[in-house]
């Protein structure tokens, strides 16, 4: 049992990678929203990043904070399968 909470754990962090790639593409000014990787990107975050964002609306109007909310998330859930892991 131990060895699927780690395995868990892994695919998070996987998953915050891939979540901090998608915040820094947000930064790139031109960039062609049809790229193949910035679909791929957003395929893969959009359905946890949206029923963040219908929770959280932005700030401001502008300021989208759901991928930082996201990030803690998956944090605290690491840390969660880690210790249960060594348990």
């Amino acid at each position: 049992m131990n060895g699927i909470f780690q395995i868990f754990a892994v695919f998070l962090q996987v998953y915050s990678y891939i979540l901090l790639a998608r915040a820094l593409i947000s930064w790139i000014p031109n960039l062609d929203p049809y790229n193949p990787i910035v679909q791929v990107l957003y395929q893969i975050t959009e359905p946890v990043l949206e029923p963040v964002r219908r929770l959280i609306p932005p700030l401001g109007g502008m300021i989208d904070i759901s991928i930082i909310v996201v990030f803690f998330a998956i944090m605290i859930l690491q840390q969660m399968l880690l210790t249960l892991a060594a348990a």
